[in-house]
């Protein structure tokens, strides 16, 4: 059998018999190693017999050394010869003398034992910890007023056995609730609680549910319950919890030995005590050590004070050692250390190219030593591996020749932490550098967020042709020039690059050469190159047959465009206007250029001419960029920041104002909000007034005005700070503080306005670090309860999809629809014109291309009104609404695993069709995650100065992905009716009355906004109170699609207010995870329990079932789940573990015996099988490469077609030919 190739993998409750039979022998004694020889005492904890040798080949006394004694059991030790590292596998074992409760199974929420029995936690502990007795038989009806599993005190019990005898039995401890679990009839409970179920209601109902959920899994399990009460206790491994020698005598041991120990030396005493006779009081008393003993080891700390170690450190237990950070599941099988990885500081490579990376020569002799070693070898250099590998320990000249030839064509992996997205890891073809730091493309910095004040970064060398191939098609750095968030460039020129391209391109009026004519580009390249223009004078150029308007400088951007990406210069002139769209012609480029119109035109060449043309135009880009910032010798001095002379005439302005405002106030005009409200208004206008001021001041050369204006570093508003006046601050409450500060940053600050801005400041970085944790704990929520979707087919086949409207806020448009059609599939058909008028179709499930988009935008917002709204079609009422078209989305695809492509559509990071295979969950929640941290990151830049912080985005991003009640509430109408007002407990009630008569009433704080009037008509969903809705009366009130449009919205809402662009498609895959679930109500003629959570599509297959055999179907209710609830929900077992309340998880899956059928990603990593994504999906691997005919043939293997994932031939060619490792 094959021990790495699994289809699943299934948890449950270990009978006593199996723990016997996993052991190799009874740990007897607490001793672990002899103190002189230090070497494992027998029937201890380390022993050898029980554990195998702690040598290889080597048994305990020596008899038996060397291999060749392989598989022997030595006679005088009892030791088998054997490798040593079985002492990681073989178990032992403990024989309890009494039994004792599994304490997650009695002290867990819900406690499972006290279900089962109907037992209340607090009377189940009296009975385990020997404080009552519990009635096991109350005898033959009538002998006794007894009933079972009634509680006796020792009083009581005392005074029963006088009156009764022996005609009852009671006992108390876990040996009792082992006697009663064992006499449960699984089957027969179920009949009655089903029974109870349909028969009771409220709180009665609740607990039937409950119980008859743990019934139901102990039914179907096929687990006994009295397994829940532990005879043998399982010891791991010696290795797992090993003892090791420090300097000197000194011994540090896992805490699990401690624990252990206390549980052998306390069974041992209990046996002894039994042996002989001891009085039953002593007993009792030895009895509930041993249940705390076998608690502390199995949950330390779960029931009173946590048993502690030497300096009252708590020890940790079992279920320690699988929670958390450090646990287990997080530190060793989600995350592991790699080989062949090196870090090292990153400096600036501006002469590399976009694919390269400055590789430190002696690292890379350390990284591919095994390969030099074998290039030497291959060469005859050294004749086998020793010498090779001396040779290049001593470094001789011959090891770099070898070094340079094998690093070629093998890129390496560079990962700058903290990982945010997938840009954090890309690969670059390494090139051998001087020094020990990492030299890094300056065009990378961006999405790695990287910069050079001392960033260190990881190198990691993929080994196999296959990890060379994925890093070279599918990570290098020239293949990801787009973001996978939004589709804009990840790379663009940035600061210095901005700066250069900038002064390359502005016009300077009254420079040397100004208005000159050139007969072409070469003469007046010619005429700068000898000092006759100069770079930024305006002159007129023949280019393509007409005198163009241009600088130099315009004509330098204009050449370093490669040729394939442009018009040729050789071009006829009558020719150019024919030429292909895609082309670059000159009058695009003859413009001043901002970072903005670079990102503009980097995306224009990325569509239109892919990614290794605009690879090499970036390239170009940034040597231009750097050459003339270098050239402009931009630097800063204290004369750049020019103040405003009209400065102290607006102070002096304000001023005046402040005293009249000050005057209404002391007359009583103004109340003291309106007083603070107009000294806002009074100071906000005066800094905006100095700003302009300042502005119009400016040079355009000034290289103050030329960072900030082109975009390379800064903005007016930090620009204000400096040579304006820095304006209004707020205090530590946040609150405005009415006192602006006049001075700015040149004039510099008096004592009392620099203590002012102080507060700002501090709460800048406060909240900084405060909130990185919190975006960090989001996203790996998000990555949590997304990572299973993958795309896994084609076409759900589903007819449904959402609307998609333009999106307004306010009045205004935020994202014109054209943004929110393009790279999506229509879900409807539609007849519209094209911009030049002639009639065109699109047609459902077909893909809407940008240009599409574009022009059915125009034509669906035609008569568009100021609100954003247009005539319904045919409507009789001429009511209005927003324009939008039907589209396929994720939250509507019908795919039972994962999401299809065509409910997903375009793939934004390379602007094609997402592939089968493509993560997409994992993509959503770093879109959403990335940006949440570099928010919460930005808030200092500013120096505290009063704006809005992210303080309203974060917590209520976070509150809507939580699907939590909003803080500040918005009330809304259940009904549709008139609205009427009164007065209840205090509190406003506000009363909707439907024509009919019907009312519904609602109370809401009086110092709540309300939105409506009495005598108001409103309809269902109308808000009555300003605020945020609550996503569950959403749902209850208005349904699934409306709830998923306002979660989609507001969350975009709270990022595109921070200036963060995500496209709708990422939440929309969270959104789906949310709403998996239905609660079922009534469980019909189905297996389904009432009160459960269960799948969707799984909900309606089984009624589907159900119908076809003619029974009565379930009902059920849609759910709305916070990510973590969803996460915690998933069928994974593996998943949900490692996420969060590992011990919950792991019992309630033990309980229900659950099967994890290993198709998400983390499960994988878990279990260290390829991820089922991307290369590592099934339909990827299993391919075989042949020739026929000549040609390379791809054809699936036989097998593919056996798996869980069966698709047509026709799907699976599909998903080969568009993928790029069939190249």
């Amino acid at each position: 059998m094959d021990v790495n190739n699994f289809e699943a993998m299934k948890i449950g409750l270990a009978s006593p018999r199996q723990i016997r039979e996993w052991s190799y022998g009874e740990v007897k004694k607490p001793e672990t190693i002899n103190y002189r020889t230090l070497k494992p005492e027998r029937d201890g904890l380390f022993c050898e017999r029980i554990f195998g040798p702690t040598k290889d080949w080597e048994c305990h006394c020596g008899k038996y050394k060397r291999i060749r004694f392989k598989g022997v059991i030595c006679d005088k030790c009892g030791v088998e010869v054997t490798r040593s590292k079985v002492r990681r596998e073989r178990m032992g074992h403990i024989e309890l003398a009494s039994p004792v409760t599994h304490i997650w199974y009695f002290k867990g929420v819900p406690s499972r034992i006290g279900l089962l029995l109907d037992m209340s936690p607090r009377t189940l502990e009296k009975v385990i910890y020997f404080a009552s007795y519990v009635v096991i038989d109350p005898g033959e009806e009538g002998s006794t007023d007894l009933s079972k599993y009634q509680l006796l005190s020792e009083l009581e019990y005392r005074e029963k056995r006088e009156k009764f005898g022996s005609t009852f039995r009671a006992g108390m401890g876990a040996e009792a609730i082992k006697e009663l679990l064992s006499e449960i009839h699984l089957d027969e409970m179920y009949e009655k609680l089903r029974e109870d179920v349909r028969t009771m209601a409220g709180q009665k109902r609740a607990k039937a549910i409950k119980r008859l959920e743990v019934v139901d899994a102990f039914r179907k399990s096929g687990n006994s319950p009295d397994w829940m009460i532990l005879e043998v206790i399982p010891v791991i491994p010696p290795e797992l919890r090993p003892m090791v020698q420090l300097d000197g005598a000194r011994f540090a041991t896992s805490d699990l030995n401690d624990l252990y120990r206390r549980v052998i030396n306390r069974n041992n005493r209990l046996k002894r005590l039994l042996d002989l006779g001891a009085p039953e009081i002593i007993v009792k008393n030895e009895k509930r050590m041993l249940q705390e003993a076998v608690d502390a080891l199995i949950d330390n700390g779960r029931r009173g004070r946590p048993v502690t170690g030497p300096n009252n450190r708590p020890l940790k237990s079992l279920s320690d050692m699988l929670k958390g950070k450090q646990g287990r599941f997080r530190q060793n099988l989600l995350g592991k250390r790699v080989d062949y990885s090196g870090r090292s500081v990153i400096v600036v490579g501006p002469t590399l190219k976009l694919h390269q990376c400055g590789l430190p020569k002696e690292m890379a002799l350390e990284l591919f030593k095994p390969f030099v070693m074998k290039k030497l070898v291959d060469r005859q250099l050294v004749h086998n591996i020793k010498s090779a590998k001396r040779m290049v320990e001593r470094v001789r000249p011959e090891v770099w020749d070898a070094l340079e030839e094998v690093i070629q064509d093998h890129p390496v992996l560079l990962n700058r932490a903290p990982t945010l997205h997938r840009l954090g890891i890309q690969a670059f073809e390494p090139v051998l550098v001087e020094g020990k730091a990492l030299q890094l493309h300056p065009l990378v910095c961006t999405p790695y967020n990287a910069d050079f004040d001392g960033d260190q970064m990881a190198v990691h060398l993929p080994l196999s042709a296959g990890a060379q191939a994925e890093a070279r098609l599918l990570m290098l750095s020239a293949h990801n020039i787009l973001l996978p968030a939004y589709g804009t460039p990840a790379m663009s020129p940035t600061q210095d690059m901005v700066l250069g391209m900038y002064y390359l391109t502005i016009e300077k009026h009254d420079s040397k050469g100004e208005g000159k004519q050139f007969a072409d580009i070469d003469e007046a390249l010619l005429a700068y190159d000898s000092n006759v223009v100069e770079l930024q004078a305006p002159i007129k150029v023949r280019v393509f047959g007409k005198r163009t308007p241009t600088t130099v400088g315009r004509l330098m951007l204009w050449r370093s465009v490669p040729d394939s990406v442009k018009v040729p210069e050789d071009c006829p002139p009558e020719e150019v206007a024919n030429l292909e769209k895609r082309m670059l012609r000159f009058s695009e480029l003859n413009r001043t250029f901002t970072k903005k119109d670079l990102v503009k035109l980097v995306k224009r060449v990325h569509s239109d001419h892919g990614n290794t043309r605009t690879a090499a135009f970036l390239d170009n880009l940034k040597t231009l960029g750097f050459r003339f910032a270098t050239r402009s010798g931009t630097t800063i001095g204290v004369d750049d920041i020019k103040i405003p002379p009209e400065k102290p005439t607006i102070l002096e302005h304000a001023d005046q104002l402040v005293q009249q405002a000050d005057e209404f106030l002391r007359r009583g005009f103004l109340t003291e909000d309106e007083h603070y409200h107009q000294l806002m208004d009074i100071w906000g206008d005066a800094t905006n007034d100095v700003e302009m001021a300042m502005m119009r001041h400016l040079d355009r050369l000034n290289p103050v005005f030329m960072m900030a204006t082109s975009g390379a570093r800064g903005n007016p508003a930090q620009v204000k700070q400096l040579a304006g006046m820095r304006g209004l601050m707020a205090d530590p409450t946040g609150r405005i503080i009415p006192m602006p500060i006049r001075a700015n940053l040149r004039e510099g600050l008096t004592v009392l306005e620099y203590f002012i801005s102080t507060h700002g400041a501090r709460k800048g970085l406060a909240d900084t670090a405060l909130r990185t944790a919190d975006s960090g704990y989001l996203t790996r929520r998000l990555i949590d309860v997304s990572q299973d979707i993958i795309v896994r087919s084609v076409d759900c086949g589903t007819g449904d999809g959402i609307r998609m409207e333009t999106a307004i806020n306010g009045g205004d448009i935020k994202v014109p629809l054209r943004e929110r059609l393009a790279g999506r599939f229509s879900a409807q058909d539609l007849e519209y014109e094209d911009a030049e008028g002639n009639p065109q179709t699109l047609r459902a499930n077909e893909m809407i291309e940008e240009e599409q988009a574009v022009a059915i935008e125009a034509w669906l917002t035609r008569g568009m009104d100021n609100l954003g709204r247009v005539p319904v079609q045919g409507s009789p009422d001429r009511r209005f609404e927003r324009p939008g078209l039907l589209i396929r989305s994720v939250m509507t695809c019908r795919a039972k695993h994962g999401v299809c492509a065509m409910c997903y559509g375009k793939n934004l990071a390379t602007g094609k069709l997402v592939e089968i295979g493509e993560t997409v969950g994992i993509v959503a929640a770093q879109s959403i995650g990335e940006p949440g941290t570099q928010l919460t990151l930005r808030t200092f830049h500013t120096g505290g100065v009063a704006q809005e912080d992210i303080i309203q985005g974060l917590p209520r991003v976070e509150e809507l992905f939580e699907a939590r009640k909003p803080k500040n509430l918005g009330y809304m109408a259940e009904i549709d009716g008139i609205v009427s007002f009164g007065e209840e407990k205090g509190q406003r009630k506000v009363i909707i009355t439907r024509p009919g008569g019907e009312e519904r009433a609602q109370l809401v704080p009086y110092s709540a906004q309300l939105m409506v009037e009495e005598g108001d008509s409103v309809d269902v969903g109308d808000l009555l109170v300003e605020g945020f809705l609550n996503p569950h009366d959403i749902l209850r009130i208005k349904g699934l699609e409306h709830v998923q449009r306002y979660i989609v919205d507001q969350v975009q809402t709270v990022y595109r207010d921070q200036g963060v662009d995500i496209n709708d498609k990422h939440i929309e895959v969270i959104v789906r995870q949310m709403l998996r679930k239905v609660r079922v109500n009534e469980a019909g003629d189905t297996n389904m329990l009432p009160g459960s959570l269960q799948d969707v599509l799984f909900f309606e297959s089984e009624n589907d079932r159900i119908r076809e055999e003619g029974g009565v179907p379930a009902s059920a209710d849609n759910v709305l789940l916070g990510v973590t609830k969803a996460s915690l929900a998933t069928e994974s077992f593996l998943s949900a573990a490692s996420f969060q309340e590992t011990t919950r998880v792991l019992t309630e899956a033990a309980i229900n015996g659950k099967v994890d059928y290993l198709r998400g990603l983390k499960e994988n990593v878990i279990i260290g099988k390829l991820i089922p994504a991307g290369t590592g999906m099934d339909q990827y691997r299993r391919v075989e490469v042949g020739l026929r005919g000549g040609a390379t043939v791809y054809a699936p293997r036989r097998d593919i077609l056996d798996t869980d994932l069966r698709q047509s031939e026709e799907e699976l060619a599909m998903g080969l030919g568009s993928h790029p490792l069939d190249v």
